[in-house]
């Protein structure tokens, strides 16, 4: 038996759990974490990083509890739709991640209490009635990137700031909450692209079924390419610094290879579309290691 069909790993969804601990630890690292050895910034990651993966398992969670029959069409391997975890046992494990995220979010401060606390309103309002977000393709869009893209990362730059005693630099939390803002938009439309038959059976009017997988492949496209053109203008103006060359060369290159990888697939094949998402959520991984190695070039410089 393999990791991913452990029914617990499977309906935490491991993507968004790599996500979220990337998002935890480089952000630390960002706001300054290179250079602090103290033990106050180690207990600081590990609150956040329990808080952050809590509430991350609960909208996740709650998600696959109210669509198990469309999960049966769109994602029947996920453990709910699977029938290898029955719906007691994910409302106690969707439970007990929302008290754990609260708990632990409280001591480690006010900024990330609200940030948990919003991720968790937002989570609840995308799945569940009356407002379901998930059924209107803008407000499923904004209310993604406002809590994985823009709320979590500005947020946690500004709680680690608080925790290490430094002053976060505006222009990076412009770019990372801009760049990510961005980027989260890309991915909830992308998520998308996979579930056009599920969503068409249960009415779901994503811009995937509305639009066609195509035109929403390279609405993202462009979308993304207005993100990445953000730190690569930074790094045009910061040359010839190391750190600024660092910054526009490796942007330059992910988005040149993203241009090139969603122009040569099928729109119409679903294992095409597949591996797209899969790809978008890798660039994502690579974009926080990418600034915190920037961040480390800026400091030495």
């Amino acid at each position: 038996m393999s990791v991913q069909s452990l029914p617990l790993v499977g309906f935490s969804r491991p993507h968004t759990v790599i996500a979220t601990t990337l998002q935890v630890i480089t952000l630390f690292l960002i706001a300054g974490g290179w250079s602090y050895s103290d033990l106050v910034g180690l207990r600081a990651v590990v609150i956040a990083l329990v808080s952050c993966l809590a509430a991350n398992i609960y909208v996740v969670g709650l998600n696959q509890l109210t669509d198990v029959a469309i999960d049966r069409i769109n994602k029947p391997e996920l453990p709910l739709a699977a029938g290898s975890m029955t719906t007691p046992t994910a409302r106690r494990i969707v439970i007990g991640s929302a008290l754990l995220s609260v708990t632990t979010a409280f001591l480690g401060g006010p900024y990330l209490l609200t940030i948990v606390t919003v991720v968790l309103l937002v989570g609840t309002a995308y799945s569940l009635p009356p407002l379901r977000l998930k059924g209107h393709a803008g407000w499923a869009a904004l209310s993604i990137a406002a809590t994985r893209g823009l709320i979590a990362n500005v947020g946690l730059l500004l709680h680690y700031g608080v925790v290490l005693g430094v002053t976060v630099r505006s222009a990076t939390l412009l770019i990372v909450g801009a760049f990510f803002f961005g980027f989260a938009i890309v991915i909830a439309l992308y998520k998308d692209l996979p579930d056009l038959a599920g969503d068409q059976m249960h009415q779901i009017q994503t811009l995937t079924v509305r639009l066609g997988p195509a035109r929403v492949i390279g609405l993202g496209r462009w979308l993304l390419s207005v993100c990445y053109a953000l730190p690569i203008g930074v790094g045009l103006a910061g040359l010839p610094q190391v750190a600024a060359f660092f910054l526009l060369i490796s942007h330059a290159l992910i988005i040149f290879g993203f241009w090139q990888r969603s122009q040569a697939l099928n729109p119409e094949r679903q294992a095409d579309v597949v591996a797209l998402y899969q790809l978008l959520w890798r660039m994502f991984y690579a974009e926080f290691i990418i600034l915190s190695i920037y961040e480390l070039l800026r400091s030495m410089a």
